[in-house]
C-alpha cells in the first residue's frame, strides 16, 4: 500500500505517511489515491484546493467553517516545517474541546487528515512554509469562525511566543465564546 494511516490521541485526526520512492534525482510519492485512503478509513471527496506561504514565525488559526458548510482538511507541508493543531468542535464528541498537533514538514512528506467539525491552525517553524491542503466543501465567507489561538481553556503549547498573525486572528473568540456562537 503507498500509505500508512496513524490514528492520533484523537482517533479521527489521522496522521497519512506516503511512501517516497527515491532516487539521485529526488523522489515520487502520491500524496492522494481516493482507493487507498478508504481502505484506511477516510472516506473524502475534494471540491478545493488550498495554498498557503507564510513567513518565520507566522501563525494561522485556529479556523473552521460552521455547519452546514464544515471542512474535513487533509494538509500537507510543501516546503518547511509547521506545528499543526486541530481541536475537536463536534457538539457530540467525547474529545470535543481536546486539541492534537503533529509537526508536518515537507522532508517528512506526511499529511495530516483533519475531520469535519474540528477547528484547524499551524505555526511555521524555522525560515517559512508552503502549506497545501485539501477540503471536502467550497470555502464560505458566510460560516468562517474560529477559536482564538492562546485560549487558557486549550493551553496548547505554541512553539511561538510572539507569533505574526493577522488582526482577525488576534480577535477570534474563546472557545466557550465560539461554541455558543457555533
Amino acid at each position: 500500500m503507498p500509505f500508512s494511516f496513524h490514528r492520533l490521541d484523537i482517533p479521527d485526526v489521522v496522521l497519512v505517511r506516503p511512501a517516497r520512492l527515491g532516487d539521485a534525482r529526488g523522489f515520487f510519492m502520491e500524496s492522494w489515491r481516493r482507493s487507498s485512503y478508504l481502505a484506511g478509513g477516510i472516506d473524502a471527496v475534494f471540491v478545493q484546493d488550498n495554498l498557503t506561504r507564510s513567513g518565520p514565525g507566522v501563525l494561522r488559526g485556529l479556523h473552521y467553517q460552521r455547519p452546514p458548510h464544515e471542512q474535513g482538511k487533509l494538509v500537507q507541508v510543501l516546503r518547511g516545517r509547521v506545528f499543526d493543531v486541530a481541536v475537536d468542535l463536534r457538539p457530540h464528541s467525547p474529545t470535543r474541546g481536546r486539541w492534537v498537533a503533529w509537526e508536518l514538514s515537507g522532508e517528512s512528506g506526511e499529511l495530516m487528515w483533519v475531520p469535519p467539525g474540528f477547528a484547524h491552525g499551524y505555526a511555521v517553524l524555522g525560515d517559512g512554509a508552503d502549506v497545501a491542503y485539501r477540503v471536502t466543501t467550497e470555502y464560505d465567507p458566510s460560516s468562517e469562525a474560529g477559536v482564538r489561538w492562546n485560549d487558557p481553556t486549550l493551553a496548547i503549547p505554541w512553539p511561538l511566543a510572539e507569533p505574526v498573525m493577522s488582526e482577525r486572528d488576534r480577535g477570534l473568540p474563546l472557545l466557550a465564546d465560539a461554541e455558543a456562537a457555533g
